[in-house]
């Protein structure tokens, strides 16, 4: 391919500053001469060859045109949320509640970077599977800052944002991605959401009892790493997936993953309640 966003290296090399960067991921040394570019990464400022962009525009410029359109439908395929979502299997994660992550593997690093570049800022968690490779349901998390390490390696701070079920497994790159559709709560009205707030009300109390009969050290550990437990919500239906405090209740429980999982499934608020109260019982 004709360079696109040419940078060259302290020794001396050129490359796409794509292909550079997807190279160290796996190695932090030149691919041609092997220096090392340990500094080159830490700095993670990589400056655009201007004479190299200059002689491309006016000598091949149709060539340019051609490689700037096919970098422009890469990038729209990769802001899809919908299609080939990337998938990062890991843990369980929740909507509203905050998921750290450690990057170290380059498929991710890649992955991570994309997510960026795109401008989605958003990836999908998923819980692996041993068959499938990852759990049929899973959250959408969003990056809210990403701090790099000279090494390569990073920490993301994200958070919960939506629930979805996959629809077709997939890869790309070395990662996993999905086909997903999105999942909310099926709504009630009258009696039935009556009856909902009288037992969304009794199990808030039951939660915020239990957690407070936490011995300190163990409520401090909880709070620093997921916050403090969110207000109850005067109507538990305004959220297409329900109060917050029952996202961060599951993700404090000492639950296996696979006890976890059916609570992302379910669309029913009233059913998500009486699971949540079998357990703190």
């Amino acid at each position: 391919r004709l360079f696109y966003e040419p940078v060259t290296t302290p020794c001396g090399h050129t490359f796409c500053l794509k292909c550079l960067e997807r190279c160290l991921d796996h190695n932090p040394k030149c691919p041609l001469c092997k220096e090392g570019l340990s500094e080159c990464l830490a700095m993670r400022k990589y400056c655009k060859t201007v004479l190299m962009e200059e002689l491309i525009a006016r000598y091949l410029p149709e060539e340019l045109t051609e490689r700037r359109k096919i970098y422009e439908e890469e990038i729209a395929e990769l802001s899809n949320l919908n299609k080939n979502v990337p998938i990062f299997v890991c843990t369980m994660a929740y909507p509203t509640v905050p998921c750290p992550l450690h990057i170290f593997e380059p498929c991710y690093r890649l992955m991570i970077r994309r997510c960026m570049e795109t401008g989605t800022k958003q990836f999908g968690m998923c819980i692996s599977d041993p068959l499938k490779g990852f759990a049929d349901y899973g959250c959408i998390l969003e990056i809210r800052n990403v701090e790099f390490f000279a090494d390569g390696r990073s920490v993301v701070d994200s958070i919960g944002k939506r629930r979805f079920k996959v629809i077709q497994h997939s890869q790309r790159d070395g990662y996993n991605t999905a086909d997903i559709e999105y999942i909310e709560d099926q709504k009630v009205q009258g009696q039935e959401y009556a009856a909902l707030l009288v037992l969304h009300d009794s199990v808030y109390d039951q939660a915020y009892m239990w957690f407070n009969s936490l011995k300190q050290a163990l409520k401090s550990r909880i709070l620093s790493h997921f916050g403090p437990m969110p207000a109850k919500d005067p109507d538990p239906q305004a959220n297409p997936n329900g109060p917050a405090w029952c996202w961060w209740v599951l993700a404090v429980l000492p639950l296996e993953n696979r006890a976890q999982l059916p609570f992302l499934a379910m669309k029913s608020l009233k059913d998500r309640l009486n699971g949540i109260r079998r357990v703190l019982t």
